[in-house]
């Protein structure tokens, strides 16, 4: 009875966010593990990292991906479901079934292919506020450049409080596919040097490989296409570094504003 009276001195506005708040709460809290892929830069590979992660956690079990590039989406793309339609439920949207199983969601699927979304600020932070993960991996490509803007979301994450489960460098190293030389077109080792200077666990380079275009671009997950591959090796040997690192489920929440 107490709480009932505590509950209704609080304004209808107030107690609806709270409730939608706790319902997304206690829908997340059904997802065993969320790890967000960041770099704090564009165009170090993040989404093609992590459709291809992804692909690789779903031989072992359920897996879904979320887009939370709420501006530029590209997931979609990359896992062939570019055109499949996300239909709404009494519980929210349900997510589309992708390459591996993998459950796919993402802007590109709500809107027109050409059509710019501008979000102001507070309706981006919010957003991404509902897409914050537990636990998050940081891609880096080699070169300083790049190093530089990771460091900055690096210290974000810590800020938060959200753990990091470690550095991925990404586009580390050439090999030819002709005389089999290896070129450090971009350099190698920054993200290496990175994560030992910053106190993180490195989880691995992956190559560069020009297949990995074009399976992106005709929605193929590389590591589906080509399993045999050294950058397909290499995503493999990541999600075995990262599986030890990955903590227990939190309780769910309960409660009348869980209801």
């Amino acid at each position: 009875m107490a709480e009932e009276l505590e509950t209704a001195q609080i304004p209808p506005h107030i107690m609806a966010a709270m409730r939608e708040r706790m319902k997304m709460a206690q829908r997340m809290s059904r997802i065993k593990h969320k790890i967000v892929v960041m770099s704090g830069k564009g165009g170090v590979g993040k989404s093609s990292v992590a459709a291809n992660l992804a692909c690789v956690l779903a031989e072992s079990g359920p897996t879904g991906l979320v887009d939370a590039d709420v501006t530029g989406p590209d997931i979609a793309k990359l896992m062939g479901v570019e055109d499949a339609q996300v239909k709404a439920t009494d519980t929210g949207l349900e997510p589309t079934t992708g390459p591996a199983g993998v459950r796919v969601i993402s802007m590109a699927q709500m809107i027109d292919r050409d059509t710019a979304v501008v979000w102001r600020g507070p309706l981006k932070i919010k957003a991404l506020k509902q897409m914050l993960s537990d636990v998050a991996v940081v891609v880096t490509t080699p070169q300083e450049v790049s190093l530089l803007d990771v460091r900055k979301s690096i210290a974000f994450a810590r800020a938060v409080k959200m753990d990091i489960l470690g550095v991925i460098e990404n586009m580390s190293g050439f090999v030819c596919p002709h005389c089999g030389k290896e070129t450090a077109i971009f350099k190698v080792g920054g993200g290496e040097a990175a994560a030992e200077e910053l106190g993180l666990p490195f989880l691995g380079r992956i190559p560069l490989d020009p297949r990995i275009v074009i399976g992106g671009d005709a929605g193929k997950p590389f590591v589906l296409e080509h399993p045999d591959s050294a950058a397909a090796q290499a995503f493999r040997e990541i999600v075995k570094k990262l599986r030890p690192r990955l903590k227990e489920t939190k309780p769910r929440p309960t409660g009348p504003l869980a209801k």
